[in-house]
């Protein structure tokens, strides 16, 4: 099988790419490396390049493939509000870009990395996929708009695809070759091990007064490797002549970021400095996802629920780029 993997030097990206080769894949990665890392792509050929560059697109497409996957997003809530442009420059206008030369070469397969965030506030918890999706973000709304233009491209061409929406991905490749290493890191399992490891002093905590019973916000994180292998699950429905679907992907568990701290704290063995400072706008008291479409429809089975697990992957990865680091 021949896989593209658009943005596969990123952080999901490179957990996909090196379980594709496990699987047997021929991989190729597509990547401007504005985000990623050209050594987190263990596998495969590399083409360094713009996703939304018609030229280097049908470049790589002549070489033919049976899917494409895109992980290529810009994902920064906030940056999103200050820079929308940015927003549906790459994540709308490229990713149509790209359907089109995938069109043109004659490739009709389509995995997409959507989000929880087109959802919005949370009318109800857990949420599956039936949820409203109202989103309340730039980020957020690029998301949904390529979920609709792919609907929308299947009742015309026939064109198939998979959007699965993440919720926290989080963890690291249980081998150490792989981690986040986001510029600037906004996810808290790594910054609360940036604080762990001491490259951060310390953690900060928006908001201690919400509903939840230790009063701050309540997540579900994903294990990354469970992640990719939904995306590889939902490749085979593809591929065995299944519909277009949407998936929630969450483990149905939400903990708190004081449960989060607390678990690193166990798992590192090591006291983390916390600073407690006001709420964030737009942050909701809880977002747990209810998958059980996906565990029912393609068989998904997460491996890694367990949160002081995800957290000691992650900590396995962190010690390593500490001792990295200037």
């Amino acid at each position: 099988m021949k896989v593209l993997v658009i943005g596969g030097a990123g952080y999901i990206g490179s957990h996909m790419v090196k379980l594709l080769g496990q699987q047997g894949c021929s991989v190729t990665t597509l990547d401007d490396l504005s985000s990623g890392h050209r050594d987190a792509v263990l596998c495969g050929e590399f083409v360094q390049g713009n996703f939304g560059d018609r030229a280097v697109l049908d470049a790589v497409l002549a070489k033919g493939f049976d899917a494409v996957m895109h992980f290529a997003s810009f994902i920064q809530v906030g940056e999103s509000v200050q820079q929308p442009d940015k927003y549906y420059r790459n994540n709308v206008s490229y990713t149509l870009a790209l359907l089109d030369a995938m069109r043109a070469h004659g490739v009709d397969k389509f995995i997409f990395s959507s989000t929880a965030a087109t959802f919005g506030e949370p009318q109800y918890t857990p949420i599956d996929e039936r949820h409203p999706q109202q989103p309340i973000n730039p980020y957020g709304r690029t998301k949904l708009m390529v979920e609709q233009a792919l609907a929308d491209y299947d009742r015309a061409y026939g064109f198939k695809s998979v959007c699965l929406r993440y919720f926290n991905a989080a963890g690291a490749d249980p081998e150490g070759q792989l981690g986040e290493r986001h510029d600037p890191e906004t996810h808290l399992i790594p910054l609360v091990l940036q604080a762990a490891s001491g490259r951060r002093a310390n953690i900060s905590v928006f908001g201690r007064d919400y509903d939840t019973p230790d009063g701050t916000c309540i997540r579900d994180y994903i294990h990354i490797n469970d992640l990719c292998s939904a995306h590889w699950l939902a490749l085979q429905s593809l591929l065995q002549g299944q519909g277009s679907q949407r998936y929630n992907l969450g483990n149905g568990n939400g903990f708190s970021v004081q449960e989060v701290i607390d678990t690193a704290e166990q798992v590192t063995g090591r006291k983390i400095a916390v600073v407690n400072a006001p709420r964030r706008a737009g942050d909701p008291a809880r977002l747990v996802a209810d998958a059980t479409q996906a565990r029912q429809q393609l068989g998904w089975q997460p491996q890694y629920a367990d949160l002081a697990t995800i957290i000691a992957h992650a900590w396995q990865w962190e010690q390593m780029a500490s001792l990295c680091s200037p």
